[in-house]
């Protein structure tokens, strides 16, 4: 029981999600890879591709990642990727609980880490495996807050309850420059010759990894999307806000991540194409 000088803690928001992947209309084999799970201080737990839970007693992960490189790496290394996500979280869970808020940006650094050098290391080691990398969008919910570890150019979007639409991550390519020094618009970036010049990834060879990290605080009626480039390829920015918040009559009794990803093949279908939609419920 609290103490008449301890308020008792607010109940947790629920929080639903929806995921899809495909390999889109021309691609041979799927290279992305999504993830949704969640864990407390001694477990973790695979979540299926559409759910809703509580945010009491348990954090939560959802993460989408492509892979590249030559044959099936680019499939390989998105799957390691998402596999080595769970070595660090029981161990996070509980500062998550004790509401230590400043280790979080460590523990993701130490988790893009430890990834980048695996991936590279299968990489110097197996001729199959050179050049082999991945993107990584991950996002981390606790009751209060999302956190958020970034790099490549999958993407994670902020749409908060009162409307808009606004993309967390920065692109770590050549045009995803341009964009946010104001150079060139979102009609210019999807056209530009260079926009799929990875400037950073996880592994790929790359020596140089920095991530970029951060932390939305979060109410009901927030909603966060993580995707892969293949959504964006074939959506506008406007679109996705559509898709999520007001779908065609058609189209209501599908998730979110199936309107997403739908859609996107539809329009573009050259790349895989992977959405995962996570909303924030009233409490109850």
């Amino acid at each position: 029981m609290d103490s008449p000088d301890t308020p008792a803690a607010a109940p947790a928001h629920p929080l639903r999600w929806s995921a899809l992947t495909d390999r889109g209309r021309f691609r041979p084999n799927n290279e992305d890879s999504f993830l949704a799970l969640t864990f407390d201080g001694h477990e973790v737990r695979f979540l299926g591709k559409n759910g809703q839970s509580s945010l009491a007693g348990t954090d939560f992960v959802f993460a989408v990642s492509d892979g590249m490189g030559g044959a099936k790496s680019g499939e390989f290394a998105s799957r390691i990727v998402v596999e080595r996500i769970t070595r660090l979280l029981p161990r996070a869970f509980h500062m998550s609980a004790a509401g230590i808020s400043s280790g979080f940006a460590d523990i993701l650094a130490e988790l893009f880490t430890s990834i980048h050098v695996d991936l590279l290391k299968l990489g110097y080691a197996y001729e199959e495996c050179a050049g082999m990398g991945a993107t990584l969008s991950l996002g981390w919910f606790t009751p209060d807050w999302m956190y958020f570890a970034h790099i490549g150019d999958s993407r994670i979007y902020y749409l908060p309850h009162a409307g808009g639409l606004t993309q967390l991550t920065h692109d770590h390519s050549y045009v995803g420059g341009l964009r946010r020094s104001g150079q060139i618009n979102e009609r210019e970036a999807r056209t530009h010759p260079r926009r799929n010049a990875l400037q950073q990834a996880l592994g790929a060879g790359h020596q140089f990894m920095e991530p970029h990290i951060g932390a939305v605080g979060h109410q009901p009626g927030d909603r966060f999307l993580l995707c892969s480039d293949g959504i964006t390829d074939g959506l506008w920015d406007h679109q996705l806000e559509d898709l999520i918040r007001h779908p065609a009559p058609a189209a209501a009794d599908q998730s979110p991540a199936q309107r997403l990803v739908h859609e996107a093949v539809q329009a573009s279908g050259r790349d895989n194409a992977t959405a995962v939609v996570v909303e924030l419920m009233p409490r109850a």
